[in-house]
């Protein structure tokens, strides 16, 4: 479960990540009032995670999880460029979860 718990802090992280776009610098109110309930739910099932995840496994992979999703969603949302060097290294970080998924308790 505590993967699981991990997945749903790293798809919260894209939420307050891609929400900082829409605060334009914390004045708009309900932006902010997102990205501030989406970083503490974040946190919260991060810490659910790292009760049986090891800290480094479960952070780096949080990371990830966040890093990644942050970029379907520029290239989705923002029409931010997809290269193939953008492509290579976010498999890379696709791969590094996966490896710690794989790895993590032994």
């Amino acid at each position: 479960m505590a993967w699981v718990w991990l997945v749903i802090a790293g798809l919260f992280e894209v939420c307050w990540a891609t929400g900082l776009k829409y605060t334009e610098h914390f004045t708009r109110l309900w932006p902010t009032v997102w990205v501030l309930v989406t970083m503490f739910l974040s946190i919260l099932f991060l810490e659910w995670a790292l009760r049986t995840i090891p800290i480094g496994t479960g952070y780096a992979a949080w990371t990830g999880i966040g890093v990644l999703g942050t970029v379907i969603f520029g290239v989705a949302v923002f029409g931010e460029a997809v290269t193939v060097s953008r492509i290579v290294f976010t498999l890379m970080i696709v791969g590094g979860i996966v490896g710690l998924k794989l790895t993590a308790g032994h």
